[in-house]
């Protein structure tokens, strides 16, 4: 059984770069054909997918998001970690950490969640 969870500071201020981790239990981040993604969730909105990291540490991030988002990993640590410079008011949201199974948004193990609140 795959599992994920996130972590990283729950507030960052305007301007600051957002840092998240994901550390994956019961599967390697580097088995072929899966893609470790950030999805978020602004509040009241639907859920918006951010990026991923793909088995083989290829990179590939939404368009709207893509010049503040860096996705890297620690194969080591099985961990993922997005990092999203510049934050506003708008990048508030539920950051979730996932794995898909498919590269083309089809996931099947979730993180729980973990709210960032970007104020000052």
């Amino acid at each position: 059984q795959v599992q994920l969870q996130e972590s990283g500071p729950g507030l960052v201020k305007p301007s600051q770069t957002l840092s998240l981790t994901c550390t994956v239990s019961g599967g390697s981040i580097t088995t072929n054909y899966y893609y470790w993604s950030w999805i978020r969730q602004p509040p009241g909105k639907g859920l918006e997918w951010v990026g991923y990291i793909a088995a083989s540490g290829s990179t590939y991030y939404s368009p709207s998001l893509k010049s503040r988002t860096s996705i890297s990993r620690d194969t080591s640590k099985n961990q993922f970690t997005l990092q999203l410079s510049s934050v506003t008011p708008e990048d508030t949201a539920v950051y979730y950490c996932a794995r898909d199974f498919s590269g083309d948004v089809c996931f099947d193990y979730w993180g729980q969640g973990t709210q960032v609140t970007v104020s000052s």
